[in-house]
């Protein structure tokens, strides 16, 4: 192919730190701090508490609800501090007093952070991704100040300030805030944190989809008349988007087999490259980049190397730890895990997620943050799903492969599969997708396909029900038989994402589904 912070949510400080920020380590996990935004100092997120509604008052410790006579006392003591007013009466000192720090929790390490106040040291014993995915970004280390044990929604399109003076530290930095919906949102940030702690990123981008990611992304990342290097196996709206958007920008691009390392270093010697931009593995043949290598040699030219994650997830892969720059993911799939949410993500140094973060907050693109809700809650099953998706496809891998009326199996989890030996070195697990070669034609592919009983006929993957797919009469309907072909998809070509249904109940519907056949 020749195609040649702003934060939001109004934040007002407050002398009372009740729900200190927490850091989180594991696994090949750096700490680090909340997302700086573009254009604004990094901040501690749980040190300034989002103001809601006086009814919605939810800021007071148990014990200091029991200290005041009624919520409508606690109502007022939260406002007063909203307001940065000292307590007026006994029993909103006694509230104050209560709520200026917070009781530990059996099993955390209690510390006292520079200003005195009590800091909650929960990374001390999160060391796995699990437990990360669970608690990252949300156990004392929100924002959002409540007593709610799952992340708050924070419907608005903007947030206010008390004081045009207020407004002018804003912009002059002086002041944290949010301003308006698209730069950011308490609830989104979370999400955005969740996803950073996973992939050891110092800052997470969340945006509408994945595509939305992958495309702002490279609009950012590679300037007018640059160069791109992508792989021959690829999400096909990525490839359109390489093959028909940016030559508008003078933008070219180099397509490489994904092991060919002498064809990338040819693509890196002839052009000013900007980006190395791949899946790994790759969709659908499930194909794997040597991540680490491929970092050495871009980065030997000065080219940024991104990796979209989203078959491998942050569980099975650290494509950052092993180099990269940049991972995407398509959160819709393994992240969102439950078939009922759209959105993407973009992961790296503060530095490179800031530029994409300037031309997002300029394009649009925004997960409302109902969706960030969503992903939020279904990363709390991450571990769980993808152990059983690994374990399933895994072994069904293995049937299909041993059985006469399938040709051809793509999983990298198979020693037939031509980077099997790499991707036991770079990945903890092969994931949840396998695709497969019937023998047969398309009719015979579509008989099958319409044979079996539990999976839905879909597009997408990673969720919790199993989807399955034709390529030919999915993705690539609209091409000929002999376009498809270039591409490697020929009509038998299947490709099947297991959920977390019991691995026998998908065997055997599998094999009487072949058996039709």
């Amino acid at each position: 192919m020749s195609i040649s912070t702003s934060v939001s949510s109004s934040r007002v400080s407050h002398p009372f730190k009740s729900h200190p920020n927490p850091t989180f380590s594991g696994p090949n996990t750096t700490r680090f701090s909340p997302n700086p935004r573009s254009g604004q100092q990094p901040f501690v997120t749980s040190s300034l508490i989002l103001r809601f509604p006086p009814n919605f008052v939810r800021q007071l410790s148990n014990k200091a609800r029991r200290n005041c006579s009624n919520i409508g006392v606690a109502q007022i003591v939260a406002a007063s501090w909203s307001n940065n007013q000292p307590p007026s009466s006994a029993a909103e000192a006694a509230a104050a007093s209560a709520a200026s720090v917070s009781a530990p929790v059996v099993g955390e390490d209690v510390v006292k952070n520079n200003n005195g106040n009590c800091s909650v040291q929960i990374g001390s014993f999160l060391n796995g991704d699990g437990s990360l995915a669970i608690h990252a970004g949300e156990r004392l280390g929100r924002g959002i100040v409540t007593d709610a044990i799952t992340t708050p929604v924070v419907n608005t399109s903007a947030y206010f300030f008390k004081k045009s003076a207020q407004l002018i530290d804003f912009k002059e930095k002086r002041h944290v805030s949010f301003e308006y919906g698209r730069y950011g949102n308490p609830t989104t940030e979370v999400l955005e944190e969740k996803i950073s702690q996973l992939e050891g990123a110092e800052s997470t981008l969340i945006l509408a989809s994945g595509m939305c990611a992958s495309t702002v992304m490279m609009l950012a990342l590679v300037p007018a008349g640059g160069h791109i290097i992508t792989t021959t196996d690829c999400y096909r709206k990525t490839r359109i988007f390489m093959e028909t958007f940016l030559p508008k920008m003078g933008i070219t691009a180099s397509v490489i087999d994904p092991a060919d390392m002498t064809g990338l270093e040819s693509a890196l010697d002839n052009h000013k490259t900007s980006l190395f931009f791949t899946e790994s593995p790759t969709n659908p043949f499930l194909r794997c980049v040597d991540i680490e290598l491929v970092s050495k040699l871009c980065h030997a030219k000065g080219a940024l190397v991104c990796i979209d994650g989203t078959f491998a997830t942050p569980l099975n892969q650290k494509a950052l730890a092993l180099g990269a720059d940049i991972v995407v993911h398509s959160a819709t799939k393994y992240l969102g895990g439950h078939n009922d949410v759209l959105g993407g993500c973009v992961s790296g140094s503060t530095e490179i997620v800031s530029q994409v973060r300037n031309v997002h907050h300029v394009l649009g693109g925004t997960l409302n943050p109902n969706a960030a809700y969503l992903i939020i809650r279904g990363m709390k099953t991450l571990k769980l799903r993808v152990q059983q998706q690994n374990l399933t496809a895994q072994r069904m891998a293995e049937v299909l492969e041993a059985h006469p009326k399938v040709k051809h199996v793509y999983y990298p989890g198979l020693k037939s599969h031509p980077e099997h030996e790499l991707a036991k070195k770079q990945m903890t697990g092969f994931g949840g997708v396998v695709s497969f070669e019937v023998d047969g034609d398309l009719t015979t592919t579509i008989k099958f396909i319409d044979s079996l009983k539990i999976p839905y006929i879909a597009p997408s993957f990673g969720g919790c029900e199993s989807i399955v797919d034709q390529p030919a009469i999915m993705s690539y309907w609209d091409l000929s038989q002999s376009e498809r072909a270039k591409y490697g998809i020929m009509d038998n070509l299947v490709r099947f994402s297991f959920g977390v249904e019991d691995y026998e109940d998908l065997e055997a519907d599998i094999l009487q589904a072949l058996e039709a056949i």
